[in-house]
């Protein structure tokens, strides 16, 4: 089968967040948010062991971390804190708060030899780094932005881009020992939504890879950000289970929520139309047909009659009750995802809730630290309930 290839994997789950929740697009930025942040974190939910770090690059900080001496310099620190780095969010290239973001996030997507380059770059940083058992994990882009992809040929294009990284990756575990394994990350709007769509586009990425099939099987797969999965009205198990059967390895797992409401918007839902990021819309009609809308404003400004249930794309923290009519989609966090994160499937989690600045005040409750520590105590929670 596809998973021939798959090197033994560590049955302990290796649980992070995502330090794209930390302003700063800069290597400086983001290491003054580890040696802030991350270390108050670990303090807080593992004091007395090794603590994951999921890494967030811009395409400028990686640049700057490829700087040989800033690396050793970097592993140094990891090892005198105790502190590992498993996986990286290479997924957006540039700036990722503070100003408009919006659909850039998804440029340039895998139709472009900068988001090639910009990728394996990662990969150097995270084999010399050291990830354990080997293997490290980054996500990205899910190919690109569906309204960018006009022709087949767009998506060909992007094919050919991901198999030549694939055959680039394969090079590199050939010479330093080190399996990087590339999550597509589908998303709403994007070439890469459903579970279907991901698996056609699979299986044309094998069938298209040839000779480098095996090279795609092995560093190619999917990152399931459980968000993203309820935005497509979709079940994270049965989508796991099905990538699974489709011989679509399941990279990295991103624990996260989505907003959900019945009916009409209630009057709460304003807070959360806000201007950095795209807040995707799926409102489910009563007669089961899915209206769909690419941010929030646009949604507000035509609601349609009939609307049953309705999720939002806004992260919001995991150990939200929900409030105002306004509830989190951690009910399709169901018994039988949590028993097959137990299983040690997928060892790669990853918290993240990177809206923490955006989020309406009720929601930031205590700092962003607090704020962290209480969704690393309801992940762990969810696990340990057996």
């Amino acid at each position: 089968g596809r998973h021939a290839n798959s090197p033994p994997i560590a049955r302990q789950p290796h649980l992070t967040y995502c330090l794209n929740i930390h302003p700063g697009d800069s290597w400086d930025e983001q290491f003054a948010a580890i040696q802030t942040y991350a270390t108050a974190v670990r303090d807080r939910v593992w004091p007395t062991r090794a603590f994951g770090l999921g890494l967030r690059l811009s395409d400028a900080s990686a640049h700057t971390l490829s700087n040989r001496a800033r690396l050793d310099a970097f592993r140094e620190y990891l090892n005198a804190k105790d502190l590992y780095a498993f996986t990286i969010n290479a997924f957006p290239f540039g700036a990722f708060h503070g100003a408009r973001v919006k659909e850039n996030v998804y440029r340039p997507d895998w139709r472009s030899d900068a988001r090639l380059a910009f990728t394996l770059r990662c990969a150097d940083i995270l084999a010399t780094l050291n990830p354990p058992d080997g293997v490290g994990s980054i996500s990205t882009v899910p190919v690109g932005y569906a309204p960018d992809f006009i022709a087949r040929a767009d998506t060909h294009r992007a094919m050919d881009t991901l198999i030549t990284l694939a055959r680039a990756l394969a090079e590199r575990e050939a010479m330093n020992g080190v399996c990087v394994r590339i999550g597509l990350e589908p998303e709403p709007g994007c070439v890469l939504e459903t579970c279907s769509q991901t698996i056609s586009f699979f299986d044309e990425l094998h069938s298209r890879a040839g000779a480098d099939a095996a090279a795609v099987e092995r560093h190619i797969g999917v990152c399931l950000d459980t968000c993203h999965v309820a935005l497509a009205f979709e079940s994270p198990a049965e989508t796991w289970a099905a990538f699974d059967r489709a011989g679509i390895r399941v990279e990295k797992i991103q624990i996260s929520a989505a907003l959900e409401f019945q009916g009409d918007p209630p009057a709460s839902l304003a807070a959360f139309s806000e201007p950095v990021y795209l807040h995707q819309v799926r409102c489910r009609l009563s007669d089961s047909t899915l209206r769909k809308w690419n941010d929030l404003p646009e949604a507000l400004a035509e609601w349609p009659r009939h609307a049953s249930t309705t999720r939002v794309h806004f992260h919001v923290p995991l150990f939200w009750p929900g409030g105002n009519g306004l509830y989190p989609t951690t009910s399709t966090l169901d018994s039988s995802f949590w028993a097959r994160i137990r299983s040690g499937d997928c060892p790669h989690l990853e918290i993240e809730t990177y809206t923490f600045d955006v989020l309406p005040a009720e929601l930031r409750d205590g700092t962003v630290v607090d704020s962290i520590e209480r969704e690393f105590e309801w992940v762990k929670r969810q696990i340990d309930r057996t």
